[in-house]
């Protein structure tokens, strides 16, 4: 994938493609259309190519479009050939020098011939066989730049790319699948995540999971870290002891650096919501919808696509997604909010549904209907007022039911899951603190705030104030920073921390994020007596507990891994955990 900044008009990119198609039938790669997306700082341009070929791919995307402008425009770009010899020899200067004729050309005949005469030095042929006859098999792969996994977990195999055995050498009676979801979305991943692998435990399966904090079997910590990407994914998959595959999918891991998964019995797309703006091309909910729902690739025809029907943006491009990928896996649908008309429409038309039905959560799967329980029994709800976590059981029912998970058994999971601290760390955890309420959640979004500090400003008496954090990470948009104050405001907090997100400034200077939190607070009308501003996460934790008073309530949105576990120690140490503690 090519991400320029050149303007790009239709002329341009149909030059640009027609030249990619040309060079693709000369070396014989599968037909695929390239795609040219545009965004606010310029346009991508991607092309299909074989795994073992994929750093030709982008000399010949580079071509496509060098040749593209300079065909144009001879004058504007007379002295491009010559920059890309330039960039070519830098990149290779700890490497034996190629031939002259190896070199960067525009014109293209000599440019094809030129790729014709790169592909044999990159190309792998006995990696592409074993890819095909797994493919032929119904076989997952898992590969990388040093090894290839043929199977999944139990039922895998890992070979070093440069000792691969041949097709006729792989035990391939020995090699399964195994039942394995995919999480992706912008809130509720990590928890829809652990609900799954506590259903896949309670149905006899080893669950291997991947998320936020790090890489899990059962209760085993593999890695720690934020692992939603493909580097989890790997591990989890090519664990030997992994029955179950569940797989946290995060935006930036599939816009960097792919999927690492081949093949899926399931996918969910939680919900979309605004963030990580003008990052990678991203620049709306739609085009962050598109990204989300690639999962839906991945997803066999027995399997199943669960999106959320509350959701709008998973509403409209649904229906776009046979186009897009030639196929559409069977679809479920899940809604807690106002969609249930939408539901009940989805599963006249045969579709798996999961939703609220007088206070009980029912899932309807191959046209039975199940009660799953009482919404204000199960301890994820809070009682029933965290609706974005009834969201995430009703989702996370889906995917299990499609896994081959009974409705007994996920039904069980609900009545119990987030009854212990240990089931959810670090998401929606409550301690009581000698009469004072304290949560502590993930919330790193505007959505997420929102849907923390309702359940917050529930939990809050009359008589009670409310306390909170406030900090972000920094590569988010200035108008992002802005929105979660604004958020922040719309529940008139007695107290608001400004916090440096200390591990995550990501690009910005050390009290840059506070400064923006305070202004816009600031311009809201916020009182500056009631915003003190901390330079860590844990320091404005202590701030909050300071000032914390018999029947208040203290929403932490705790954000580093080695903060929330400080704060979360510190609170285990302090107090008692309330009926319900981790919900």
């Amino acid at each position: 994938m090519l991400d320029t900044a050149v303007p790009t008009d239709d002329a341009l990119l149909d030059a640009w493609r027609a030249r990619v198609t040309r060079a693709a039938a000369r070396l014989g790669w599968r037909k695929r259309l390239p795609v040219a997306r545009r965004h606010a700082g310029g346009t991508l341009l991607a092309i299909p190519a074989p795994y073992d070929e994929l750093f030709l791919a982008t000399e010949v995307n580079e071509w496509a479009l060098c040749a593209a402008l300079y065909e144009r425009d001879p004058a504007r770009w007379a002295g491009l050939e010559q920059a890309l010899i330039a960039a070519a020899l830098d990149a290779a200067a700890n490497s034996p020098p190629s031939p002259q004729d190896l070199r960067p050309v525009l014109d293209e005949a000599a440019a094809l011939a030129r790729f014709e005469r790169l592909a044999p030095l990159e190309s792998h042929p006995q990696l592409r066989a074993l890819l095909d006859a797994a493919t032929l098999r119904g076989l997952p792969h898992v590969i990388d730049e040093s090894e290839l996994t043929l199977g999944s977990g139990v039922g895998g195999r890992s070979f070093a790319l440069a000792e691969l055995p041949g097709v006729a050498d792989v035990r391939w009676r020995e090699l399964h699948d195994i039942p394995t979801a995919i999480v992706t979305g912008s809130n509720g991943k990590t928890t829809t995540v652990r609900l799954l692998a506590a259903c896949a435990r309670r149905h006899g399966w080893r669950a291997g999971y991947n998320c936020t904090d790090g890489v899990f079997l059962d209760n085993e910590v593999l890695a720690a870290g934020d692992y939603s990407g493909p580097a989890g994914a790997r591990m989890v998959l090519r664990e030997r002891r992994t029955q179950a595959a569940l797989i946290e999918t995060a935006r930036g891991g599939i816009l960097r650096r792919g999927i690492a998964v081949s093949q899926a019995n399931a996918a969910i797309v939680t919900n979309v919501s605004a963030d990580h703006f003008g990052e990678y091309g991203i620049d709306d909910l739609q085009g962050l919808a598109d990204v989300k729902l690639t999962v839906a690739a991945l997803v066999s025809d027995r399997g199943m696509l669960v999106l959320n029907a509350d959701d709008a943006q998973l509403r409209a491009r649904a229906p776009d997604l046979t186009r897009r990928f030639e196929r559409c896996p069977p679809l479920g649908w899940f809604a807690v909010g106002g969609d249930q008309h939408t539901l009940r429409s989805y599963a006249q038309r045969g579709a798996s549904t999961c939703g609220v039905r007088e206070g009980r959560l029912h899932l309807t799967h191959h046209g039975a209907d199940h009660e799953l329980g009482l919404i204000s029994s199960m301890p994820l709800s809070m009682g029933g007022i965290a609706g974005y976590n009834v969201a995430n059981m009703a989702g996370a029912a889906l995917a299990a039911v499609s896994l081959g998970i009974s409705p007994a058994t996920i039904a069980a999971v609900f009545a119990s899951f987030g009854s212990s601290l240990l089931d959810n760390p670090g998401r929606m955890m409550r301690f009581d603190l000698h009469g004072t309420t304290v949560l502590v959640d993930y919330a790193h979004n505007p959505d997420g705030l929102r849907g923390f500090l309702t359940v917050a400003a529930h939990l809050c008496s009359a008589a009670g104030r409310l306390g909170m954090l406030l900090g972000h990470a920094g590569n988010r948009q200035n108008a992002d920073i802005a929105e979660l104050a604004q958020v922040a405001v719309e529940f008139r907090p007695d107290l608001i921390v400004i916090k440096e997100n200390e591990a995550q400034l990501r690009g910005r200077e050390p009290g840059e994020i506070p400064r923006l939190l305070r202004a816009e607070l600031e311009r809201l009308g916020y009182p500056e007596s009631n915003m003190p501003v901390r330079n860590t996460e844990v320091e404005a934790a202590l701030y909050a507990l300071d000032w914390a008073r018999p029947g208040d309530v203290l929403a932490l949105p705790v954000h580093s891994a080695s903060a929330r576990s400080a704060v979360i120690a510190m609170l285990a140490d302090r107090s008692a955990p309330a009926g319900g503690a981790c919900v």
